[in-house]
């Protein structure tokens, strides 16, 4: 069976410059909600990745994830967020993007079209074979990420793949690949639509399934989360009021605030 770019067929769609606004926006919606289907196909391949990293991450291990453009960018984005979303330190999942900073809010010309600066990338980090590295890629075929794939493999490290073609050299290359199939995109080519909304969802499923593997969730509370602004302060004070039974909100607030997080307050409160 021969490999089939689907991310570059053509739209379903004609001549979209004359559709009126709504007809555009109702189509996109349309495609859009197709995207979790997609994803409901690849559940297994995606339990047995979150499974892989969950043992990784308990012995010690790391998370990177490594893209290049849109699928860079969404990895960035997941990264980002563990730390102030969980209280786990900053370094424990980490986003290697093609062209590095610049490249999160600007294209970088032919960055991801060089097959060894992946791994010179993760090697900045001290890769090691206790981490879990995921390549992301639309189209399964950019160089930037299956070269440090391919490198990873010879170093014994664990590797997961997320792409939106089957069968795609990077789905060869990865331990642990998940291929969401989503179909042409709505502008031809254009994987920041629904392929990237596929990512999104899918590295979403990822960190949140590995964080509560990792006890950072309680029932269904952040009580890890970092008390960054007046909202979460207030989330927070609020989740001590129920889990200890205090009634007074500004004691409940001085209790969080003293300690740093929810779990915390709670923890040395019944200690």
């Amino acid at each position: 069976m021969s490999f089939e770019r689907i991310t570059e067929q053509a739209s379903h769609y004609r001549h979209l410059e004359k559709m009126p606004i709504e007809e555009l926006l109702i189509n996109i919606n349309k495609e859009d909600a197709s995207v979790p289907a997609a994803i409901a196909k690849v559940i297994p391949e995606i339990e047995k990745l979150v499974s892989a990293i969950t043992d990784k991450m308990l012995a010690g291990g790391r998370l990177f994830y490594i893209g290049a453009g849109t699928s860079g960018r969404i990895g960035v984005v997941d990264a980002s967020e563990c730390p102030p979303t969980y209280g786990v330190p900053y370094g424990l999942v980490i986003a290697v993007i093609a062209g590095g900073e610049k490249a999160i809010t600007q294209a970088v010309e032919f960055a991801e079209d060089n097959r060894v600066e992946g791994w010179k990338d993760l090697q900045l980090h001290h890769i090691n074979d206790k981490d879990v590295v995921i390549g992301i890629a639309a189209s399964g075929t950019t160089p930037y990420v299956i070269g440090a794939l391919e490198e990873c493999r010879k170093h014994g490290i664990t590797t997961g793949s997320i792409t939106n073609n089957p069968g795609s050299t990077l789905t060869q290359v990865a331990d642990f690949p998940v291929a969401i199939e989503v179909g042409p995109e709505f502008v031809t080519g254009s994987t920041r639509m629904k392929s990237g909304t596929s990512q999104k969802l899918v590295l979403n499923m990822i960190s949140t399934a590995v964080m509560i593997q990792l006890g950072r969730v309680e029932d269904n509370k952040m009580v890890n989360m970092q008390l960054t602004n007046e909202k979460l302060v207030d989330r927070g004070t609020k989740m001590v009021m129920e889990k200890t039974g205090i009634d007074d909100y500004d004691k409940a607030k001085e209790l969080l605030l003293k300690n740093g997080s929810v779990k915390k307050a709670i923890d040395n409160l019944n200690g």
